[in-house]
């Protein structure tokens, strides 16, 4: 399908026909709330938490620039070295250029949606470096020819049973039961080789300790640590925003990280990387380089949008968003599907060609309500669609039709009198409860019934509960 077919609209119908993608979204996304509800529920002072974390995040941002120096004269002084990039392309150059320095047929990555957000994958495949994706999820995408569909989980649209398939059709030495256990043992035996025979390791961070010039990697799976320890070159891609003054300020946002994304008090690996390795070290790469990415995350801060670089990427929102339930994160379009994606999507590509996203959007708050460091997303979502507004974005049919409704809604007496109608009408085509198909409203009623109204709309309801 070309660029101009792939819309919105179409991403999100293919989404809702596609009945395993249902199965295996609601299998993770539902697993995942239901996890976090208990991690949440043991947690002393949740609140007060979230709250702490939010002032950390808002007091590194507004101190970018003093933070981001001092991380990079520590790293320096620790014997890594510090790399600037304004731009994905920049950020890309730079990494392509480092693997070619270095010799590297071959580079083992660890997850990191930066480097999906910037095309680093893309950007190696051009240069003619092969590239291991060493966390599972990725591996499981990568063999697939697809793009991540979740932050957390990358295959979350897989079903159990597509995995075995890919593994069956790729692996060398593929599983011989049918349990998950056998899958990712599977796995382990074809990424092991990668992962240790790469020239170079290439990582993202969850955050960057401004007070050492540490970089700290959280995973479940320790495919960070292959990936970035035996290779002779480690290079890390990491968003500014990913800063924090010193370990005191990581951990409770680590603390909060784990519970929001997973329900676990703490991932499996929780590693910091300080330099490269030192005289006497046992192991450990020979050089590290670390590259800050800007790709327009300087601009939100002044675009009324630094709320967003608060994001710590735990998934939450998307987890309990009503809308990413139904869809899963391809009909996004973007780097990052759900709540978040629908605000950074128009920030990173444009407003005009992502205006859709906040657009779906329903606006019930529930990502506001799970966020650990309360980004008011429905407010971030709402100024994306003021602006389309002002700047004439929205199709004409959707302004004619807006402009109509505020006609009818400006006469009281007329707009009771079309609901009335409405509702009666409503009523008479779905007497079995249901209804299956309604004018104007073939978005809705295209993959789900809606049920039958109230014989009365709810102001009526409410003025006569008023008056007994």
């Amino acid at each position: 399908m070309s660029a101009a077919a792939d819309t919105f609209d179409r991403r999100v119908d293919a989404a809702l026909a596609d009945h395993n993608l249902k199965i295996a979204v609601e299998r993770t996304a539902g697993t995942a709330e239901a996890k976090r509800a208990v991690a949440v529920a043991a947690f002393p002072d949740f609140e007060a938490a979230r709250d702490r974390a939010a002032a950390i995040k808002d007091h590194v941002i507004a101190n970018l620039r003093a933070y981001l120096e001092r991380f990079e004269a520590n790293a320096t002084a620790a014997g890594a070295v510090v790399h600037w990039a304004r731009t994905s392309e920049e950020a890309c150059a730079i990494v392509v250029d480092l693997c070619r320095k270095a010799g590297a047929k071959s580079v083992a990555r660890s997850k990191s949606m930066l480097g999906e957000e910037i095309g680093l994958p893309h950007a190696l495949a051009e240069a003619g470096i092969a590239r291991v994706e060493t966390d599972l999820a990725e591996h499981i995408i990568q063999l697939a020819d697809e793009r991540p569909s979740h932050i957390i989980w990358p295959a979350m649209h897989k079903t159990r049973e597509q995995v075995s398939a890919l593994f069956k059709a790729s692996h060398r030495v593929p599983h011989a039961d049918e349990t998950i256990a056998a899958m990712a043992e599977s796995a382990r035996r074809h990424l092991r080789e990668g992962m240790l025979g790469a020239d170079v390791g290439i990582s993202g961070a969850n955050f960057l300790i401004a007070d050492t010039g540490a970089v700290c990697t959280v995973t479940n799976e320790g495919n960070a640590e292959l990936s970035l320890v035996p290779p002779r070159m480690q290079i890390v891609t990491a968003g500014i925003e990913k800063i924090v003054p010193s370990m005191a300020h990581a951990v409770p946002l680590l603390r909060l990280l784990a519970r929001s994304a997973t329900g676990a008090a703490l991932t499996q690996y929780t590693t910091f990387y300080t330099g490269p390795k030192r005289r006497g070290d046992a192991d450990g790469p020979d050089e590290m380089h670390i590259v800050l990415v800007d790709n327009g995350r300087t601009r939100m801060r002044s675009d009324g949008l630094a709320e967003m670089l608060r994001c710590i990427r735990c998934g939450a929102c998307m987890n309990h968003c009503v809308v990413f339930r139904q869809i899963g994160g391809h009909a996004y379009g973007g780097t990052y599907p759900g709540p978040m994606g629908a605000v950074l999507t128009p920030a990173l590509d444009g407003l005009a060609v992502s205006r859709d996203l906040p657009n779906a959007c329903t606006l019930n708050g529930k990502c506001q309500e799970v966020c650990p460091v309360r980004i008011p997303l429905p407010t971030l979502l709402r100024g994306w669609r003021e602006k389309s507004w002002r700047e004439g974005l929205e199709p004409a049919s959707l302004r004619s039709g807006l402009a109509a409704w505020a006609w009818v809604a400006r006469r009281p007496a007329l707009y009771r009198a079309a609901t009335a109608a409405a509702i009666r009408a409503m009523r008479l085509v779905g007497r079995t409860g249901w209804l299956s198909s309604l004018p104007f409203a073939g978005g809705w009623t295209r993959y789900r019934d809606m049920p039958r109204p109230a014989a009365e709309s709810f102001m009526a309801q409410y003025k006569k509960d008023r008056r007994r």
